[in-house]
């Protein structure tokens, strides 16, 4: 049964996001406004036949830790869910993404029409600087920038290097980091055919202030996110 309600899920998932992303690529005025509705849209269905088809429900805790204004969101990352949810649970999200996404036909324009930011990841120094200054401008639209330190999704359990991006933004941007601990991956694994019925809790935490040193930062945000995801795996009965 579990199977059959994936496939179910899987077929409807892609059928419904290729209906959003073209409907959202027509030549309308005000295109970073509707492309964000847009896709807000796109991530409560998906939310919707998650739970409706294959029995997953979400489940959003320390809201009172979400920014509502220009902020840092920095995410532990196991599912492809983290990529879409935080559209819903965000005001303004601005995701940074690996800059060969930027290629994906519709994908790639929504991306940019979002005010997403996208990184070369063997870029350099010249890169970094790129990140930076699109990051800063980012801010100063109101929005919030979703980074995932890990730089790529690991299966629940696994402790991977956080990458030293997220504190080049932090020191730079003179901004709060809130990290964000969950454990969609249990429901909704890395490269899964298969989605598993369950809750997918994902958990703000309180932010760490800007004004502290980087390696302090970084060290201070690992263990914050990796303690509460672990928490968050052994309440639901692993690890």
């Amino acid at each position: 049964m579990i199977v059959l309600r994936s496939a179910l899920f899987n077929l409807l998932f892609f059928g419904f996001t290729v209906v959003v992303a073209v409907a959202l690529a027509a030549p309308l005025p005000y295109r970073r406004i509707n492309a964000r509705r847009g896709v807000a849209f796109w991530a409560r269905g998906v939310g919707w036949l998650l739970e409706r088809v294959v029995g997953i429900e979400t489940e959003v805790r320390g809201a009172e830790h979400i920014p509502r204004g220009p902020a840092i969101v920095a995410a532990k990352h196991q599912s492809a869910w983290d990529t879409i949810m935080f559209h819903e649970i965000l005001p303004k999200p601005a995701y940074i993404l690996k800059e060969e996404l930027r290629r994906i036909p519709l994908y790639g324009w929504l991306t940019q029409a979002m005010g997403s930011i996208t990184v070369d990841r063997a870029g350099g120094g010249r890169a970094l600087k790129k990140l930076v200054s699109d990051s800063r401008a980012a801010l100063e639209r109101g929005q919030q920038l979703v980074i995932f330190p890990e730089g790529k999704r690991g299966a629940p359990g696994t402790r991977l290097p956080y990458q030293p991006g997220v504190a080049a933004l932090y020191a730079q941007l003179d901004a709060a980091v809130v990290p964000v601990a969950l454990n969609s991956g249990l429901f909704w694994g890395r490269r899964s055919f298969v989605k598993r019925p369950g809750r997918v809790v994902v958990e703000f935490l309180p932010p760490i202030p800007p004004g502290l040193d980087r390696r302090e930062m970084l060290a201070e945000l690992e263990e914050r996110i990796e303690t509460a995801s672990a928490a968050l795996a052994a309440d639901a009965g692993f690890g």
